[in-house]
């Protein structure tokens, strides 16, 4: 079985390098749709593979962070570098050039990362994320799953994120604590029907 929650956000980029102009020589946006698919071995305790709504804390702050944000690769001049940074608050600049393919790819690892940081307590089995995929038109997406991640080598720690972002977030040093492999653990459900 499989779940998906969708999420949206609203962000800009220049994707370098790539075959059209209009997307290589100009900041432009794109109203994203991410979906993030996930599975397990068994149903936890509301029979549920994994209740959405604890899908609306850490994972969906993270996703959160690209709306109303400039995606900038890291390999952009120093001086286009430090223009974004001195000019908006909400930036990431990545590893990777901000594709769909690279958005859905880095969302995949950083998702994941934050599933098996996880401390489930509702009876959930082996939660795992299946796949991410990434709408960056009406028209296309990107979708990319866990044999990917040998396309690119990275660590949380080469994803920069705005200090402005991280202080939108429920947990302000979400981002550290994950660096660091400290666990996010969910609130324990009393049983009601299930003793």
């Amino acid at each position: 079985m499989i779940i998906r929650k969708l999420f949206k956000f609203e962000g800009a980029h220049i994707v370098r390098d790539c075959s059209s102009d209009r997307c290589k020589k100009s900041l432009h946006g794109h109203s994203y749709v991410v979906e993030i698919f996930f599975t397990s071995n068994q149903l936890d305790n509301g029979q549920m593979i994994v209740d959405f709504g604890l899908l609306k804390g850490t994972i969906k702050d993270f996703i959160d962070s690209f709306d109303h944000c400039y995606s900038a690769w890291k390999k952009e001049s120093e001086e286009f570098l430090t223009f974004i940074t001195d000019q908006s608050e909400r930036y990431v600049i990545m590893p990777v050039s901000p594709s769909a393919e690279m958005y859905s790819l880095m969302f995949f690892y950083v998702v994941d990362q934050i599933v098996q940081n996880t401390i489930f307590n509702n009876g959930e089995g082996d939660v795992q994320l299946h796949s991410v995929r990434v709408h960056e038109t009406d028209t296309g997406y990107a979708e990319s799953f866990r044999e990917d991640l040998k396309w690119w080598k990275w660590d949380l720690e080469d994803i920069l994120i705005s200090q402005a972002i991280k202080n939108e977030w429920k947990d302000s040093n979400m981002w550290e604590r994950l660096i660091d492999g400290e666990k996010f653990v969910n609130p324990k459900v009393e049983l009601k029907y299930n003793k």
